[in-house]
């Protein structure tokens, strides 16, 4: 699906997932074990997929949500290389945040968990905004 994105509507949608990001940390003692497990994986690929929409406006959605998958797993993946330089990148907030800690493998299910989130919401938008697609 294509359509030009607004970039006011992306950039606030990625506060707002960042947002819920930190608060799902924040009351991560609150939450079901299985949720607290991937719901900021989940939000965090949701976050890049927004991310990259806001960047690639006229992007087609599966474009979008293949680059957003290659990304993030490229990402995962990168955190089975421990050397001192990213590993001390790694040790500051922001550098965990962005590339994580430690490979797991259910991380690419919750990141393909928050892709799909994004695409399906993309889709919905997409057919709420515009009625005579159903046509």
């Amino acid at each position: 699906m294509t359509y030009k994105r607004n970039r006011l509507l992306y950039a606030m949608m990625t506060i707002v997932v960042i947002v819920l990001g930190l608060c799902s940390r924040k009351i991560a003692h609150m939450l079901p074990h299985i949720l607290n497990t991937y719901l900021g994986d989940a939000l965090w690929a949701l976050m890049i997929f927004i991310g990259f929409g806001f960047l690639f406006k006229g992007a087609h959605t599966k474009t979008v949500a293949l680059l957003v998958l290659l990304f993030c797993y490229i990402i995962e993946f990168s955190q089975l290389y421990h050397a001192s330089w990213i590993d001390h990148i790694r040790e500051t907030t922001l550098g965990g945040l962005v590339l994580g800690y430690g490979f797991l493998w259910s991380d690419l299910l919750a990141y393909a968990i928050g892709i799909g989130v994004g695409v399906i919401s993309e889709m919905l938008f997409v057919l709420i905004r515009k009625p005579s697609n159903l046509t």
